[in-house]
Parts: structure tokens; sequence; C-alpha cells
């Protein structure tokens, strides 16, 4: 009896499972509507098509490259394509989330961009939360305007459909994600009170230059960031 091919990235393809199921869990998420992906080797895996989180298998996690294929017996994700193209246009991804999340996805109903109303839209590696255009989804044009849409960021809105992010790792990528949802949220808020008041470019230019600093230890940062740090005074002993 022929034996199975022995199973490539299984704790990869079980942290993928394990994205989808704190995005449902932080509410970010509504049945399998989103996606998440990592880089794996010269591809990335990515969730499939349609099957329920709590009930997918690492085997279902597809393995695909970056020129359009998969292996295995489950089809990727529709959404595969933006994955693919964001991975092959941004270098510094490791990880993409994908969601549906309720004020992220009102808000792009009215393809508007978030602007700086708050310093913490500088996680967004800009002075503002851009929405793409609209496309249908599964589309190269849906894919082609969220690459311009993200060009200089980590995220953005996509036009009368949800939001994308992408970070080193998928904890980061999902911490992202939750963030922007957090972010909306927030601003929909502020405009249900008045007119939020918008943090100027220079402002923002201070606010992404303490970012690139942001959440790292002594030893992680580099010459040019520490300036943007204030530390504290350490005590021997």
């Amino acid at each position: 009896m022929p034996r199975k091919p022995t199973l490539t990235n299984l704790s990869l393809r079980r942290a993928v499972i394990s994205t989808c199921l704190a995005m449902n869990e932080l509410g970010i998420n509504q049945g399998t509507s989103g996606n998440v992906s990592v880089r794996a080797g010269k591809g990335f895996l990515i969730t499939p098509s349609g099957v329920p989180y709590d009930k997918m298998k690492p085997g279902q996690v597809v393995e695909m490259d970056l020129k359009s294929g998969y292996r295995g017996d489950w089809l990727p994700s529709s959404e595969w394509r933006m994955h693919m193209d964001l991975f092959k246009a941004r270098p510094e991804a490791g990880a993409i989330v994908h969601t549906h999340s309720n004020y992220a996805t009102a808000l792009s109903c009215l393809r508007i961009d978030i602007p700086a109303f708050h310093y913490m839209i500088g996680v967004t590696g800009g002075t503002s939360l851009r929405c793409s255009d609209y496309a249908d989804f599964g589309t190269q044009a849906l894919s082609d305007t969220m690459i311009e849409a993200i060009e200089g960021r980590t995220a953005c809105l996509l036009a009368n459909h949800g939001m994308i992010c992408f970070g080193p790792t998928l904890d980061k990528a999902l911490w992202l994600a939750s963030e922007i949802e957090t972010l909306c949220h927030q601003y929909y808020i502020a405009t249900q009170a008045g007119l939020p008041i918008v943090l100027s470019d220079a402002q923002m230019e201070s606010i992404l230059a303490r970012f690139k600093a942001y959440g790292k230890q002594p030893g992680e940062l580099k010459d040019s960031e520490k300036h943007a740090v204030e530390a504290p005074i350490k005590r021997r002993g």
C-alpha cells in the first residue's frame, strides 16, 4: 500500500488555523468570510475555500507558489490572488490577514480614507488608512486596486468589502487586523459626536518616526531608531 506523503510545514499550518480561530474569537471576522496566509519557503500557505475554521485540519491548508499554482486536494481561498500579489509586491510581508470586520467593512462601504484622527493610524505605516476602489471579490481587478491602496502602508480598506493587512508574522498581522477594527470603531464613534480634529502631517511625521521603534527592546533598535525612544533611566542592581 503506497504511503501518504509527509505533510510539510505542519507547525505553520496549525498556526494558520489558530489565527483563523482567533479572528472569530476576537470578533473581527464572521464564519469563513476572511482568510489568512503565511510565507512558507518560496511560496505561501493559505486557508482553503469554504472550510469552517473549527473544522479545518492542517492538511486542508493549501500550499501555493507565487505563480498561481497550488498543491493538494483543496482549493485555496477565493482571494488567493490578493495574497499572492501582496507577497510578491511586499517582500517584508510574512503573513496576511483579510477580514470582514464590522466597522472596517461599514466604513469601506463609504469608500473614504480614514484620516489621522488618532495617532494610532500610524500603525498602518502612513498618515491615513486608505480605501481601495471597488472590484468584484476574487478577481485580478480587486488585487490590483488593493496593491495600489496599500502602497507605502501595511493595511487598507477594500471598498464595499472589508480590510486587509500584513505583518512580519501571523501574530503581528492578527494584532494589526484587530487594531484596524478598533480604529474604525473609534472613528465611527467620533464622527457621531462631531467632526474629528485631524493631526497635521508634521505631527504624524513625528508619530511615524516613533512607530519605527514601537514595541522594540533595546537590543532590537537600530541606531537610526534610538532617537525616537524616550526611555527611563536604567538602574543597576
